[in-house]
């Protein structure tokens, strides 16, 4: 195995971009709630996936905070990291930043905290890997 496959065998990071379209927003032209919080639980999955390298699950949302309106047409990037790994469960932060393509400004909308499941192949919980000490 080289060196750089061994450095990023366990990323503890998911970014996903999406665009706002019509179809995604309410009458007031913003992004439903639910279109939102479906992005973050794909986020927190797949951070949570390529972290423990086993099938995961969703346990709970919790304080998911809507703090600035994301609007049709926007560019949202969706940033997931685990931050706390336990037996077998991993606690993901996620973030919604919003990214008008025209002005390049930049907002944070939402934040949100997952806890998400390592399962076998039983589908029953299992260890997931423990978080590496961070670097100081």
């Amino acid at each position: 195995m080289t060196e750089l496959a061994t450095a990023e065998a366990r990323p503890v990071e998911a970014r996903l971009l999406h665009m706002v379209f019509p179809d995604h927003t309410n009458h007031l032209g913003t992004l439903f709630g639910g279109q939102a919080l479906a992005w973050m639980d794909m986020s927190a999955f797949i951070a949570a996936s390529r972290y423990a390298r086993t099938t995961v699950v969703t346990a709970r949302s919790e304080q998911v905070d809507f703090n600035q309106p994301i609007h049709k047409g926007d560019l949202v990037e969706v940033v997931a990291r685990v931050v706390k790994v336990g037996r077998s469960s991993m606690n993901v932060d996620v973030e919604v930043i919003t990214e008008n393509l025209l002005t390049g400004e930049r907002k944070l909308c939402t934040r949100g905290h997952f806890v998400m499941i390592a399962l076998d192949p039983l589908g029953r919980p299992t260890q997931a890997p423990p978080l590496a000490p961070k670097e100081t």
